[in-house]
């Protein structure tokens, strides 16, 4: 059994996302946290950054350099490009190792057995000895810590950037779960369309996402915000700045948010009679940058009638999970 446990010693665990990637090393905790952005030059295909770098040239870089994120809906779009991102994210999270590492990976839970294996094939190719994967919920309520080896219901919903994943749990195994591509991303282009729709602004992924930040919410709030927000105009083109309001923001996201909702009342639905009621007095847990909208909380606890908490640390859940897979040896035994 020590072997065993040695065996994965020097291995890392990665919750590769659409919008951000995170590292965990076994031992030290979460190395790495950076957006799953790639900037790659058009003629050569030449990766020229990856990471933060990379973001910083969203939208901004000049004819023969664009910036890209592979992935999508949670998974890869390009695969080329995804294995060069995580060849970089690898080698940096472990340059102190001898050996090319073991890498647990979370998937969400929703993806074909052909998505899966690209996941896999892609972190092969970037370096990874052997690949391990685990469903996202899974991970998430792992990294929460929710006691999902307990015979009773366990709840997550994780809310992340090109997917929104619910499942309930109990004794170390899924017992329904329900992935949606509806997330964060589909947060950010619905303010985007708004604000074309409203004002005839026109403004990028990076506004959106900052808008969403500064004043996005799901329930009413108790001081509405106001933000001033920089664009250009499609009618006269020229740059423009206008002043929006949280009440708008709110509105703009209220069917994206609405398919989200609904998503959770039918796991509700499927649940098993005897888990339903624990349920009841357990609630469930959010995770993920979604649950960090304003009043997201208080709104999905409005339609179910649950108590809902948000993790401590909701945008690290997964990767904590993946992190608490490498040492737990009962799982890894049974799932390598």
């Amino acid at each position: 059994m020590s072997n065993f446990f040695g065996y994965f010693s020097n291995d890392i665990g990665i919750d590769l996302g659409t919008a951000n990637t995170l590292v965990y090393v076994k031992d030290k905790g979460i190395v790495l946290r950076e957006p799953s952005v790639v900037a790659l030059d058009t003629q050569t295909r030449k990766v020229r950054a990856v990471g933060i770098e990379a973001k910083k040239m969203l939208g901004r870089t000049p004819g023969n350099i664009t910036a890209i994120r592979p992935m999508k809906d949670g998974v890869i779009a390009d695969f080329d490009v995804t294995e060069a991102m995580l060849r970089y994210f690898i080698q940096k999270a472990s340059q102190s190792f001898r050996a090319p590492p073991r890498v647990v990976i979370a998937i969400p839970s929703g993806i074909t057995a052909v998505e899966k294996r690209a996941v896999m094939d892609s972190a092969t190719h970037a370096g990874a000895r052997k690949v391990i994967t685990i469903p996202e919920p899974m991970a998430a309520a792992i990294g929460v810590g929710l006691p999902i080896d307990e015979p009773a219901a366990n709840m997550i919903v994780d809310i992340g950037g090109g997917t929104t994943e619910i499942a309930v749990i109990s004794l170390n195994g899924i017992v329904f779960s329900k992935s949606i591509r509806v997330a964060g991303d589909e947060l950010d282009a619905a303010i985007i369309n708004y604000m074309k729709r409203a004002y005839n602004l026109l403004i990028g992924e990076r506004t959106a996402e900052e808008i969403k930040i500064t004043i996005g919410s799901a329930y009413p709030l108790q001081e509405e915000k106001l933000m001033d927000v920089k664009g250009r105009d499609s009618v006269a083109g020229l740059p423009k700045t206008i002043q929006i309001t949280s009440q708008e923001i709110r509105e703009a996201l209220s069917d994206t948010i609405a398919a989200i909702v609904d998503a959770v009342r039918t796991t509700l639905e499927r649940c098993p009679p005897e888990l339903s009621a624990d349920l009841v007095d357990r609630g469930f847990v959010m995770a993920g940058g979604g649950s960090l909208i304003r009043g997201i909380d208080q709104l999905l606890s409005e339609k179910t009638g649950l108590p809902v908490t948000i993790a401590d640390d909701p945008l690290s859940a997964v990767a904590n999970g993946t992190g608490a897979v490498l040492n737990d040896l009962s799982w890894l035994m049974d799932n390598v």
